[in-house]
């Protein structure tokens, strides 16, 4: 088992009062676990929470090279786009592009460090009326060329014999209920995470709450083993499984890209892609998918409500 620490120790970590650890559990979604009555916080997460909740990060002096046949994509995992990156690699016999699974925040990231070309993200922003823009302001020196790869029916993955007991999100919260949960910075995990706040569920109390698994995929084999009744996912991956669906919103699921590289061949060429009849036919092979804006520069909101 990793490191664990107590109350008085994660508030000497933090340089903060034992009180304050209380509120940030509640309000801010510190990670942690409450055993026979005292809390206790795994380190890993938390200083996961502490990067994750970083701003104003030193900007970068890393170059990316001129594009010169890679194109690297990281960032939030999603079947269609593994699918999609399997077609470019067979249509470009003189280009590969290659894929970093590293959550929504993590591909962000990578881009402000000029690790990758293209980051894939669906970060739901606190008001819930739009998606990825604030986060990309937050976390960029410069705001990104943002194009909508899909839109996806996000929700929960459930047993199949546990369908007539697991009807809503609320019942997350009974005992024992096993879920499998996926790593903080994905845009699914910020899902859960907001949606057990406002059911007012403790995730202390729910069984596997910090049990994590890196893909969506992952958590539906969890599922379908047997090893966890419910876990936090897209549509795609129960319909491709044979697994139960509670659908909880459609989300974006977009692709950011620094206007330095939004001309570079690669990218020009996996973007094309999105407006060709073979991808809308490997959507339609996967439950879940809606293409409507795939392939399109979106804008926040506020731009678009101030243009009208």
């Amino acid at each position: 088992m990793k490191k664990m620490l107590s109350t008085k120790e994660v508030a000497s970590y933090l340089g903060i009062n034992e009180k304050m650890v209380y509120s940030l559990i509640s309000e801010k979604g510190l990670p942690a676990s409450k055993i026979t009555g005292k809390w206790i916080f795994p380190i890993h997460l938390v200083e996961q929470w502490v990067e994750y909740n970083t701003v104003n990060y030193p900007e970068s002096v890393r170059t990316m090279p001129a594009y010169e046949g890679v194109l690297i994509i990281t960032g939030s995992n999603d079947l269609l786009l593994e699918r999609l990156i399997s077609f470019f690699n067979s249509q470009y016999s003189d280009q590969v592009a290659v894929f970093g699974n590293m959550g929504s925040m993590g591909g962000l990231r990578a881009l402000r460090q000029n690790l990758c070309h293209i980051a894939t993200s669906h970060l739901l922003q606190e008001d819930e009326d739009d998606y990825n823009f604030d986060y990309a302001g937050r976390e960029l020196d410069k705001m990104p060329v943002v194009v909508n790869f899909c839109r996806r029916e996000q929700g929960l993955i459930v047993q199949k014999g546990m369908q007539a007991r697991i009807k809503s999100f609320d019942d997350i919260g009974k005992p024992g209920v096993r879920i499998v949960n996926r790593p903080l910075g994905t845009g699914t995990r910020l899902l859960f995470d907001r949606e057990l706040k406002k059911q007012m569920i403790n995730p202390a109390d729910v069984e596997g709450y910090l049990k994590e698994v890196s893909r969506h995929i992952d958590v539906g084999l969890e599922v379908l083993s047997g090893r966890a009744d419910v876990g936090p996912g897209i549509r795609p991956v129960a319909s491709l499984l044979g697994l139960g669906f509670i659908p909880l919103r459609w989300e974006r699921y977009d692709l950011l890209i620094s206007k330095e590289r939004f001309f570079d061949k690669g990218v020009q060429n996996f973007i094309g892609l999105l407006h060709e009849p073979k991808f809308a036919e490997i959507a339609k092979e996967l439950d879940g998918y809606e293409l409507s804006l795939s392939g399109k520069i979106v804008y926040p909101h506020e731009i678009i409500k101030d243009s009208v």
